[in-house]
């Protein structure tokens, strides 16, 4: 069940993610997914663990993190359809 959570949470905080950097559209919803919990691991191991948590996960650092993998595969996104 706990995975479960972590989807669910990993899914809006990568939804949160790309409209903050109007760039979460163009890549669907599975890759919001993959950029929420991909972006909540590296958001922790930088900023570390503070502030609230849901599902084990500290919602400020995953936010942020999220928001530079967005940011980051757009771009590469981006470039690679010109």
């Amino acid at each position: 069940m706990h995975w479960l959570w972590v989807l669910i949470i990993g899914a809006i905080i990568g939804a949160i993610a790309g409209a903050i950097t109007s760039k979460g559209k163009s890549m669907g919803w599975i890759a919001n997914i993959i950029a929420g919990l991909i972006g909540s691991s590296i958001g922790e191991a930088i900023l570390g663990s503070w502030g609230p948590q849901l599902a084990g996960m500290a919602i400020i650092p995953s936010i942020i993190g999220a928001i530079v993998v967005v940011a980051v595969v757009s771009f590469f996104l981006s470039r690679s359809t010109r």
